[in-house]
């Protein structure tokens, strides 16, 4: 594929998945079987673009040239129009986004896309928001493509209805709608003082800025990182999130394991790219804020798994452990670290969907009827009888089904764990590795992060022990669980790509630090975004 066609790929994400949902607007609820077919014929065209701009940015990387390309929407330059950039960063995550796609859609069309109207146009504009957060070059349409991904959450969210699950969707589009506000203050008084949200632009401008707008653009840029922080869940701000990712039906949750990587994408990205400067005010601004708080998050996600009660909570304080070490590794700013934090964000991710759609399988037969059962129409269109037909159809009793659910179990806890030689001991390992040989002298909170990384691998092992003995094997003369194939088959999908990160580690990990020192090397970006800025002083 030429590099000129494949530049015009960088728009499709966004373009294929909006176009496929209007597309199904015109089908009624009663369509299925045509909604399924085009819902799935999308996630898997844009897992195969996604692979496409993956590998452009490999081969282009490691044969010396610039990986990061730009997609000028309507020829219009920038900061003046809108940019779409892939680099190493962006090409990783779209893959992460398609291949989470492909397995949640292809678990929900066993049964739960119909438990609900909408599912596919909701679940397609997730992905069109999702993709829309990490191609944008510019903040304002960062807010806009946040908006998109949060509207399609709402809906996915309450999927299915039932008391719980609208009771968890309140504080959880309150929460957000509160973020997005001050996502949009932050953003309007950094345009205020600037004159530009471009972000390769705005990486040139900031360090220019002085006397009172200094204090001006500091605030805005205080208020928007906190909005990313809510969003990537961070103590005190991600109180919300394991009670409501426990609520979400498990294709949903499953999805859901990468947004709280959008917050920490979003500060990987606007972070290093404004604040990545040796000299100057701009020099690792707020850089104790990442730290501290990713400290705190990792403490308070530990105490949680300890005290969780049911699969789901454990899941959900898991997402806030994943989150917490991100973000304590992105405070201490260096590269080694960064790499492996890359590995762990792609191992934690896929090990924490495939978590999700597991659970559902272990606690079936324990579900609670009034968070699972549809139970008025919303829409004159909608087949509610389908989901009460397919209750009685759930699926067959495999005579090895408890083994393979509690080997899928144990996987997923062992990854989640950092226990060897599963890819998340890979990834710890290395974030381990590039902290104590940070300097000669570790700082306290570097040994503090050491210290809360080890212990929170213990106590999801320990919760995790006390869940599978409890729920897998103990004997019992309770009737083994049931389940579609169509079900097991994505969680395999993803444990096999997590086994994948063990068997190609080394290009994997080469991968991630070429990727952490992409970020940390801002010229190369601003050039690709803004290509007459190369005259100008480097920031």
């Amino acid at each position: 594929m030429t590099i000129a066609l494949a530049d015009q790929l960088i728009i499709a994400p966004i373009l294929l998945p909006l176009a496929a949902s209007a597309l199904i607007l015109l089908f009624g609820e009663r369509q299925r079987r045509t909604k399924n077919v085009i819902s799935l014929f999308t996630v898997l065209a844009l897992l195969a673009i996604a692979l496409v701009l993956f590998q452009h940015v490999v081969s282009a990387g490691f044969a010396g040239q610039n990986a990061t390309r730009a997609y000028h929407v309507g020829n219009w330059p920038a900061p003046f129009g809108i940019v779409l950039v892939v680099d190493w960063l962006s090409a990783l995550m779209l893959l992460l986004t398609s291949i989470l796609g492909v397995t949640s859609l292809v678990y929900s069309l066993s049964r739960w896309e119909s438990a609900g109207p909408r599912f596919h146009v909701l679940f397609l504009l997730q992905l069109m928001g999702l993709n829309g957060a990490f191609l944008t070059g510019d903040i304002f349409n960062l807010f806009v493509f946040f908006e998109v991904l949060l509207a399609a959450s709402y809906g996915l969210l309450l999927h299915g209805s039932g008391q719980p699950r609208v009771k968890a969707g309140l504080h959880y589009v309150a929460i957000n709608i509160m973020a997005s506000l001050l996502f949009l203050v932050g953003a309007g008084m950094i345009y205020g003082v600037t004159g530009t949200l471009n972000m390769a632009d705005l990486a040139l401008r900031i360090a220019s800025v002085q006397g009172g707008d200094l204090a001006l653009l500091q605030s805005g840029i205080a208020i928007l990182g906190v909005a990313f922080l809510i969003k990537a869940g961070m103590w005190p701000l991600g109180f919300w999130l394991p009670g409501t990712y426990a609520v979400a039906v498990p294709p949903v949750a499953a999805l859901f394991a990468i947004l709280s990587k959008v917050g920490i994408y979003a500060l990987l990205r606007v972070y290093l790219l404004l604040f990545g400067g040796k000299v100057g005010w701009t020099a690792n601004f707020g850089e104790e804020w990442l730290l501290y708080g990713g400290l705190a998050t990792i403490a308070f996600g530990t105490i949680g798994l300890l005290s969780a009660r049911s699969l789901s909570r454990l899941a959900g304080y898991s997402v806030i452990v994943s989150s917490g070490t991100l973000l304590a590794c992105l405070g201490v700013g260096q590269g080694a670290v960064l790499a492996g934090a890359l590995f762990y964000l792609v191992s934690s991710t896929l090990g924490l969907s495939a978590f999700y759609l597991l659970l559902e399988m272990i606690e079936r037969k324990d579900a609670d009827p009034g968070v699972r059962t549809v139970v008025e129409p919303m829409f004159e269109d909608e087949d509610t009888q389908a989901l009460e037909e397919d209750e009685s159809e759930i699926g067959v009793v495999i005579p090895v089904t408890i083994a393979i659910l509690g080997a899928g179990f144990l996987f997923c806890a062992l990854l989640l764990a950092g226990m060897p030689p599963l890819s998340g001991f890979i990834a710890k390992f290395a974030i381990l590795h590039g902290l104590i040989g940070l300097d000669k002298d570790i700082s306290p909170a570097v040994w503090t992060l050491v210290t809360l990384l080890i212990l929170s691998g213990l106590a999801m092992l320990v919760a995790t022990s006390r869940a599978g003995i409890d729920l897998l094997w103990t004997p019992t003369d309770r009737p083994q669980p049931i389940l579609r194939l169509w079900e097991a088959i994505p969680v395999g999908v993803l444990l096999l790509i997590c086994l994948g990160l063990i068997l190609f580690a080394g290009p994997v990990m080469q991968y991630m630090e070429r990727t952490g020192r992409s970020l940390q090397d801002r010229g190369d970006y601003i050039h690709v975004v803004l290509p007459r800025a190369q005259a100008e002083p480097a920031p």
